[in-house]
């Protein structure tokens, strides 16, 4: 019963090293940095899709991606190419306006950002739209995805 005791020990121990050995730092993504600017086209490309009419999201979500919208509902990979593919809003000067990338260890970037576009709503009337949105990205078989996403309503500056 010892051994077996020493031993569950020494693999507790084991693991508790392993795993603060790889605790990661963060880091801010440097300017040239290829990883950020492709997940920041990518984010580009996501706050452009109710202009152009893209359905990016089928390639840019994780299978099990789960978003919070502004208004607080949860939504899945799913529903977001859903609503892509069915949306009849028509939306006009949808733009990034800012993107940062912080980096942990090699497979997991949060990408902070902020997005506007201009709508016609049912009364006609043309209103502009302000996000600020974090969205958690995951690497994952050489592929990078989105795995959370998180947006609020702003202020349009």
């Amino acid at each position: 019963m010892k051994p077996l005791i020493a031993t569950l020990a020494f693999i507790g121990v084991a693991f508790l090293v392993i795993v603060a050995a790889n605790a990661q730092q963060g880091k801010w993504a440097a300017t040239n940095d290829q990883t950020a600017k492709s997940l920041i086209d990518m984010e580009r490309q996501w706050a452009e899709a109710s202009c152009t009419h893209s359905v990016v999201v089928q390639d840019i979500l994780a299978d099990d991606f789960q978003g919070t919208s502004p208004d607080g509902r949860r939504y899945s990979k799913k529903e977001a190419v859903q609503e892509a593919q069915t949306s009849k809003q028509e939306a006009r000067d949808c733009r990034l306006d800012d993107a940062k990338v912080h980096f942990f260890g090699d497979n997991t970037a949060l990408v902070y950002g902020h997005e506007t576009a201009t709508r016609r709503s049912s009364d006609g009337k043309e209103n502009t739209r302000s996000l600020i949105w974090t969205d958690t990205w995951l690497k994952r078989n050489g592929t990078w995805q989105i795995v959370a996403a998180q947006d609020m309503w702003a202020d349009c500056r």
